[in-house]
C-alpha cells in the first residue's frame, strides 16, 4: 500500500472519529469535529496530488478515494440534517438538500457502473468539481454554527447563513451537474444491438 492510499485509508478512519466528536456533547465539540472534517477533506486533495505527481495511481486507490469522499460528505450531510434549528423551515430545507445530494451521488454511481460495463471512461466536469467545493464550504460553515454562536452571536449567525447559503447553492449545482453529466454521456444509456 503506497503513501497516497494510506492517506485515503486515514481519511476513512477519520470519518467515525468526526461523527463521534460531533454527536458526543462536550464544550465546543462541533468546532472540534468540524476541524477533523476539514483535515479529512484536505487529505482528499493531498492523496490525489501525491498519486499523480509521483505516478503512484493504483487500482485500490482509484476504488478507495471516491468511496472515502462520498462517505465523508454523506456523513457530514446527515449530521447537518439532524441539527435542530429554531426555525423548522431551515432544517427542512437542509434535510431536502441532503436527500437530493445523496440521491444524486447514488444515481451517478449507478450511471458510472453502467458506463464501466461498456468500457466508457467518464471524467469529472467543472460543474461537479464546483459542486463538491461548494458542499465542503457549506458544511464547514454550517456544522459548527451553534458552538460559534455560543462564543459570539454575530459570528454564529454569519456561520449559519453562510453555511446554509452554500448548501443551497451546492444543491442547485448538484442537480445541474447530474443532468449535465448524464446528457453529456447519454450514449451510455443506449441499448447495445448485436451485429
Amino acid at each position: 500500500m503506497n503513501l497516497p492510499t494510506k492517506i485515503t485509508v486515514a481519511r476513512l478512519a477519520l470519518i467515525p472519529v468526526f461523527a463521534v466528536l460531533y454527536l458526543v456533547p462536550f464544550p465546543y465539540h462541533t468546532i472540534v469535529a468540524t476541524a477533523v472534517f476539514l483535515i479529512a477533506s484536505l487529505t482528499d486533495w493531498l492523496d490525489g496530488y501525491l498519486a499523480r505527481k509521483n505516478n503512484m495511481v493504483t487500482t485500490l486507490g482509484k476504488f478507495l478515494d471516491p468511496v472515502a469522499d462520498k462517505v465523508l460528505v454523506a456523513c457530514a450531510l446527515v449530521l447537518a440534517a439532524v441539527i435542530v434549528t429554531e426555525n423548522p423551515a431551515y432544517q427542512t430545507a437542509i434535510v431536502v438538500c441532503t436527500v437530493i445530494i445523496l440521491a444524486r451521488e447514488l444515481i451517478i454511481t449507478c450511471f458510472r457502473t453502467i458506463a464501466a460495463t461498456k468500457n466508457v471512461i467518464m471524467a469529472a466536469d467543472k460543474i461537479g468539481k464546483l459542486k463538491t467545493t461548494t458542499q465542503l464550504i457549506g458544511l464547514i460553515f454550517y456544522l459548527p454554527h451553534k458552538d460559534i454562536y455560543a462564543l459570539n452571536s454575530l459570528a454564529g449567525d454569519v456561520f449559519f447563513f453562510a453555511g446554509f447559503s452554500f448548501l443551497m447553492l451546492a444543491t442547485v449545482l448538484t442537480v445541474v451537474s447530474a443532468v449535465n453529466y448524464i446528457v453529456r454521456n447519454r450514449k451510455v444509456l443506449k441499448e447495445d444491438h448485436a451485429e
